[in-house]
């Protein structure tokens, strides 16, 4: 199959909305982007629509029950901080930064989700130090390129304040810059936290939302001109793009609760959970139900009727109960027993003690207990569509496509490339193509 491009930029913006189009279009950089090239404003992401198996499925093309990453993290009962998807093990089959490698092209990601030990040549991978006997640098050094990441850290480390940001970002761009400067690669893969970090903790129409879109802007322009700096800009395809929208929540339900009161789940006196029948595992805007016991009917037709009746009632917040099986076929994981969607307001949170129900203070949001705004929602929620803007190399101009969906991304980044992802569930957006 033959290259479009010579260079694939794929910057992620984390929690981009459709809703932001109006006020992108105002700003030079994506401007700029979008002079020479093409774009959707209404992109359909997937469910559970969370950041690792919405990046997951933009690089295989696959829905999460089918490349495996069903969530941002483990099923850990009780867990206060449990462990995430961050390793390319957990993806099945192939992705595009594989099938990139295989045809001998060079290739980086800078904390791009679920690449932790992937066959990168230059890869910063998404990993936390999850333990307290843990390093945050070693962590990250074990699980991707040594020397690459010693010398970015080395450069521009002093720009970190941990986890923080915006500060995580402007190193992540400093990084991305001097990368695409010195090593010129095939496929980039760039994922940007702010605006989802902002969102989370001061609301969707935020001002520090609103901030962080303009940073992204100033971000996006770097980029541009660290190609045009390399002499590549004119055979590189630029796109930018977001992994699902959010909404603004003023309620937590903590399905837990209920359980723990139904004899469901046991905690001991320090708060940890010793024994579950049932555990609600949440993807904040839904959330799975899984059963210890898969075959344990009894728990199961409980649990099915505890919810179905809570749904009877707005003000418990949750607004449909699907069975494992109906949530496969939206693409979530099927092994679960049962998967609820928190009405608008509403998300979930996996608390074991209080009330069933706590409303949502700026005290709570300040000490992170819970936030403003969430994801994870349906993509058939309202007002609820991510976009995409692609430019460059390979990409027809003034292309406005009318729809399309997540899973349609990883196969067309792979024919911008030459490449060919297999059996995905999306399809190649070929009016986007320059072919």
């Amino acid at each position: 199959m033959a290259r479009l491009t010579d260079h694939l930029i794929v910057i992620s913006f984390d929690c981009l909305s459709a809703l932001d189009f109006p006020m992108l279009k105002d700003l030079p950089n994506f401007q700029e982007l979008l002079k020479q090239g093409s774009y959707c404003k209404n992109v359909e992401t997937i469910y559970p629509s969370v950041t690792y198996p919405c990046h997951a499925t933009i690089v295989t093309g696959k829905y999460p029950n089918r490349h495996g990453v069903i969530n941002n993290t483990f099923l850990q009962p009780g867990s206060p901080s449990p462990d995430w998807y961050w390793h390319r093990f957990h993806i099945k089959g192939t992705t595009l930064y594989d099938e990139a490698k295989k045809a001998s092209m060079k290739t980086a990601a800078l904390l791009w989700p679920v690449t932790a030990k992937a066959n990168i040549d230059y890869n910063m991978p998404e990993i936390f130090s999850n333990r307290p006997w843990l390093n945050q640098i070693a962590v990250s050094l074990a699980n991707g390129s040594v020397f690459y990441q010693i010398d970015m850290n080395n450069r521009f480390g002093h720009l970190r304040k941990g986890l923080s940001q915006p500060e995580l970002d402007d190193f992540v761009l400093e990084s991305a810059v001097h990368t695409i400067e010195t090593k010129k690669p095939n496929l980039m893969l760039v994922h940007f936290t702010d605006l989802d970090t902002q969102r989370h903790y001061h609301g969707f129409s935020s001002d520090e939302a609103q901030a962080a879109i303009k940073r992204h802007d100033m971000r996006l322009g770097r980029i541009l001109h660290a190609l045009k700096n390399a002499g590549i800009y004119e055979k590189s395809s630029v796109v930018a793009l977001g992994d699902h929208s959010a909404l603004d929540e003023s309620k937590a339900v903590k399905v837990n609760v209920l359980l723990r009161e139904q004899g469901l789940l046991n905690v001991n006196e320090k708060g940890k959970v010793t024994d579950w029948k049932a555990y609600c595992k949440s993807c904040d805007g839904s959330a799975y139900i899984y059963l210890h016991d898969q075959n344990d009917t009894e728990t199961k037709t409980r649990v099915g009727e505890l919810l179905r009746n809570l749904s009877k009632d707005e003000n418990n917040g949750i607004e449909y109960v699907l069975t494992g099986e109906e949530a496969g076929t939206k693409g979530a994981d099927e092994k679960a027993a049962f998967m609820i969607e928190a009405r608008k307001g509403f998300y979930f949170h996996e608390r074991l003690e209080g009330a069933f129900i706590d409303s949502i203070t700026k005290e709570d949001v300040t000490n992170k207990r819970y936030t403003f705004a969430s994801h994870g929602y349906s993509p058939a929620k309202e007002h609820y569509k991510t976009m995409l803007i692609a430019s460059g190399c390979g990409i027809r101009e003034n292309i406005v496509i009318p729809s399309m969906h997540l899973v349609d991304e990883g196969p067309t980044f792979a024919k911008l490339l030459g490449l060919d992802l297999g059996n995905t569930d999306g399809n190649v957006v070929n009016e986007l193509l320059d072919v």
